[in-house]
């Protein structure tokens, strides 16, 4: 199987009180397509700093980032944003709403925001929505929802402009477990029924079940999850 994302000799480097803090150190993935990858490890292990750089959210310090074939970390920014309105989806651990709209007005406004066909706007947004099972809460304001609806919202406002690739940075951090599994089950159905790359970073051993291919970072560096030389994630079993 072709990957849809690959990273070579990926490193990211900070600056930090006159030291400098390697997040990344020479990462290999492959992400393939039509498939659910986790990024696991605990803070600190490089994952969420992976994550935004796959995303073209940062850049990397050396090391390169492909996308279809077609290398996206030295891109310049115009071209970096219209690859995240167009083909990327976000979702993150902070769902950020707008509270004053309600759950159709949110993911209506991302539509707009991307340049969607004004005439499929209504139609694309409580598509989305009844997908991931609040089509009966479309009128409700974040404030009326619980925090797993919430989440539901944020995947929704982030799928409803049909990206290839969606990236989820701890959507369930802040979720009990059963919402936790709620939420991971749309990211499943996405993944079977809408074949959507999804790409996920977690700390929460009660995830990796429903993953396709998972790897684990500690200290910056992929530690498990890759063959030495392969091009794919081992599958998690």
């Amino acid at each position: 199987m072709e990957a849809i994302i690959r990273t070579v000799n990926l490193c990211r480097d900070f600056s930090s009180g006159g030291e400098v803090v390697h997040a990344l150190r020479d990462v290999n993935i492959s992400i393939n397509p039509g498939a659910l990858t986790v990024l696991r490890g605990r803070s600190g292990s490089g994952k969420t700093t992976l994550i935004n750089l796959l995303g073209a959210l940062d850049r990397p310090t050396s090391g390169d980032i492909y996308l279809f074939h077609k290398k996206i970390s030295d891109l310049p920014e115009n071209k970096r944003d219209e690859l995240r309105r167009t083909s990327m989806g976000f979702v993150f651990q902070s769902v950020a709403l707008i509270g004053l709209m309600s759950a159709y007005e949110n993911v209506e406004f991302a539509l707009r925001i991307a340049g969607y066909d004004r005439k499929k706007q209504k139609e694309r947004a409580q598509e989305c929505l009844e997908f991931v099972g609040l089509g009966q809460r479309m009128n409700h304001r974040p404030h009326e929802l619980s925090g797993g609806e919430q989440q539901r919202v944020a995947i929704a406002r982030a799928i409803a402009h049909h990206p290839k690739v969606l990236f989820a940075d701890e959507p369930t951090a802040e979720l009990d477990t059963q919402m936790g599994l709620q939420v991971l089950k749309v990211f499943r159905d996405l993944v079977e029924r809408e074949k959507l790359t999804v790409v996920m970073t977690t700390h929460d051993p009660n995830m990796m079940d429903l993953a396709d291919y998972v790897y684990t970072l500690e200290d910056g560096q992929v530690i498990d999850g890759i063959e030495s030389g392969s091009k794919g994630g081992r599958k998690h079993q």
